[in-house]
């Protein structure tokens, strides 16, 4: 198989990684007893795409969104499967359990999606736009406030990252991100994949969510530039209002970077293949296999059907 760029994607799950192809999605689990699981399921709901998935700029959004449901699916019964749901449930999940039933997991994973989506407007737009409008008296211009802003969401940004990779689960699941991109970038190099083979690549990609995130906030802060400090409360809620062109813009970039590779794409590049030296960390044998073992069913039989 000859070199590519491939529009296969994946996501680090618990004791597992989920592979997305043109057609078909996997994810792999390694179980308590040391075997792998594999499921697929269409990576479509329908053979043809609709327009506002394929629209430059307005794909960006809806993409991202189903993306994150998906995500988030896998990862919850990545969880079952790997043997946490096994573990004694808390006060809260046995007070729903008795009066919800069988919804009572959908309502703790609403709880879970509200709690985050929460979480990261607070990190990324209460704290930030907040502090930053302390300085408004002692900082002259829209545009320095928007840079000290944008420093600010950056700060927290890599902070929470570094205290989170010091927690074991997440220097596994970190492990399992290595392994997906190794295994990925094996494949496009062209080469069979097998362990011995995927060990000796790059744990890092120009396409990785970590570098979808830092092209979010470094576009974020060119458009806060032009926004007005006259009200925090105002300007909080235009953020949000233009984060759809913010997320649709990043898309596109980084679809450019990974397709192309010349000065430009490097640059786009850059900031988020240093941000995984700490979302990624080398996976071991075992992570790879599972890797391998997500990729392999994703893989089109028309070998140009996931061309970048």
């Amino acid at each position: 198989m000859s070199k590519k760029k491939t529009s296969i994607g994946g996501q680090a799950l618990i004791e597992g990684i989920m592979m997305r192809g043109p057609y078909t999605s996997a994810m792999s689990v390694r179980l308590s007893d040391g075997t792998i699981d594999t499921e697929t399921w269409p990576t479509h709901k329908s053979a043809i795409l609709p327009w506002y998935k394929k629209t430059p700029f307005l794909r960006g959004i809806f993409n991202m969104v189903d993306s994150m449901g998906t995500g988030f699916s896998c990862l919850m019964k990545s969880a079952e499967k790997a043997g946490m749901e096994d573990e004694e449930p808390t006060k809260l999940e046995i007070w729903l359990a008795d009066r919800l039933g069988a919804t009572a997991t959908g309502v703790m994973n609403t709880i879970a999606v509200i709690l985050g989506v929460g979480l990261a407007l607070l990190l990324f737009i209460v704290i930030p736009t907040g502090v930053t409008s302390l300085l408004r008296p002692v900082v002259p211009g829209g545009q320095l406030l928007a840079l000290i802003e944008g420093v600010i969401k950056a700060v927290i940004f890599v902070c929470y990252l570094a205290l989170s990779s010091r927690l074991e689960e997440m220097r596994r699941l970190f492990s399992f991100h290595g392994g997906e991109h190794k295994t990925i970038a094996c494949y496009e190099a062209g080469e069979e994949l097998t362990v011995e083979n995927v060990r000796k690549f790059p744990r890092f990609h120009p396409r990785c969510g970590t570098s979808f995130i830092v092209l979010v906030l470094l576009i974020s802060i060119l458009v806060s530039s032009f926004i007005s400090w006259s009200s925090p409360l105002m300007r909080m809620a235009l953020k949000l209002l233009t984060l759809p062109v913010v997320i649709g813009v990043a898309y596109e970039l980084i679809k450019l970077a990974g397709r192309h590779n010349n000065v430009l794409t490097r640059i786009i590049s850059a900031p988020g293949l240093w941000l995984q030296r700490i979302t990624t960390n080398e996976p071991d044998d075992a992570m790879i296999q599972v890797a391998i073992a997500a990729m392999t069913p994703v893989i089109p039989d028309d070998a140009n059907a996931d061309n970048w």
